[in-house]
């Protein structure tokens, strides 16, 4: 039977999708409303027929949020106060016991919701993608991809949560610090070993041949005392015409990986503006800040889950009758987000002020005029919005608008 916290959830879960339908109903207005003409401060830069593709590809990406939207609620309502978890529980419960029974449940969890998702994910490959002209990935490619991943998924997963399992079992009640210094490892192990083992298994890397670029690059690394592993160009065009470039990896194991679809597109100065800017995350210690917060929110949230996991009311109040800990660690995970939805807009303040920083790194170290063209280049292959609602990109949006950010570096 529902209790007060059962009422307690149903509040807060009405009041993420109301903010969220409401601001994706601002972002699709604001946008349709500004969709007749280039803003002026991209006149000549960009086309009128870019700027349409980059309104339309924006509202229809956000009408399938709302869809997406309304199957994360339905599957979450049917996992929680439906009685999902628990029918779960019923049927793992009488067959295994153990970690195997805590890992069968979760994976069943995963499952359910993956083939759930599976519907939108294939809609937004290949009939949104494929609208704009930016798919270029096939069915067989997509269905690769899948088993890589379930394998992947499986492979690495299972020892992780058979791990944390055991040690919510035998660590007594501090056994979420145990889990939280466990799961700060294991993510530094990830970030220093993906590069190398798990990034090739889905795309190939080969390193920079174009001799003129390479010494441009290597000049800007030594002027600004950054050293990799090498440089390498990601076959991103098997999937997608958009472009990208980023830095991968930690400590001595880093690279630097630029997409052959954004080497097709920039002139050699822009693509050492934009390596540029990620040297600027670099330099100002932003990736180590990251990984700083996302560990301490998780030691936060741990804690949170070691006062809650022997709770009764926490669990009748999400639909589960019978409590254990993989119920609750399960229960957390599906319902957290719901309670820390409001975090959000936080989170995108300070990764918008660390893109303004990089930005002000690349304009001192290479040009901002290149920096410049490369991104409205970038804007316009990419069909990003110029124009989205202020409010949806206050709250969602890591980067900021291009008529800001190109403002700022205009004013360097």
């Amino acid at each position: 039977m529902p209790n007060s916290f059962s009422l307690v959830f149903l509040a807060a879960l009405l009041l993420m999708c109301a903010l969220r339908l409401w601001l994706a109903g601002r972002q699709t207005a604001h946008v349709i409303a500004h969709r007749a003409q280039v803003p002026s401060g991209f006149a000549g830069r960009i086309e009128l027929v870019a700027h349409h593709k980059a309104a339309d590809y924006t509202v229809a990406r956000t009408r399938l949020g709302r869809i997406g939207l309304a199957v994360e609620v339905v599957l979450l309502l049917a996992f929680t106060l439906a009685g999902g978890l628990q029918a779960l529980h019923d049927f793992w419960s009488v067959r295994v016991d153990g970690l195997l029974y805590g890992l069968l449940l979760i994976f069943s969890v995963l499952l359910i919701s993956a083939l759930v998702d599976l519907p939108l994910a294939l809609y937004h490959q290949f009939v949104i993608e494929q609208r704009f002209g930016f798919n270029r990935m096939s069915l067989k490619l997509f269905v690769f991809d899948l088993l890589k991943q379930a394998t992947l998924a499986v492979a690495i997963g299972a020892p992780v949560v058979l791990a944390v399992l055991w040690l919510m079992a035998r660590m007594g009640s501090f056994w979420w610090l145990y889990v939280w210094l466990f799961w700060c490892a294991f993510n530094l192990l990830l970030l220093f070993i993906y590069p190398t083992w798990i990034a090739p298994l889905f795309n190939s890397f080969i390193a920079l041949d174009d001799a003129p670029l390479k010494a441009r690059i290597e000049a800007l690394l030594a002027r600004c005392g950054f050293a990799s592993s090498g440089l390498f160009v990601m076959d991103g065009s098997r999937r997608s015409s958009h472009g990208n470039a980023y830095f991968t990896g930690f400590g001595k194991n880093k690279r630097i990986v630029f997409f052959d679809t954004l080497l097709g597109r920039l002139q050699p100065p822009e693509v050492e503006a934009v390596l540029a800017h990620e040297l600027g995350h670099f330099r100002h210690r932003h990736v180590l800040r990251r990984i700083a917060l996302l560990f301490a929110m998780s030691l936060a949230f741990l804690a949170v889950l070691g006062q809650l996991i022997d709770a009764t009311w926490f669990y009748n109040g999400l639909g589960v009758e019978t409590p254990n800990t993989v119920l609750g660690l399960i229960i957390f995970v599906l319902a957290g987000p719901v309670f820390t939805f409001l975090l959000t807009p936080l989170l995108s303040l300070l990764s918008r002020r660390d893109e303004f920083e990089a930005d002000r790194y690349a304009a001192e170290n290479t040009s901002a005029s290149n920096l410049i063209t490369a991104l409205v280049k970038l804007y316009e292959d990419n069909a990003a919005t110029l124009t989205p609602d202020p409010l949806h990109s206050l709250f969602y949006d890591s980067h900021p608008p291009a008529a800001l950010r190109i403002a700022r570096l205009q004013a360097a």
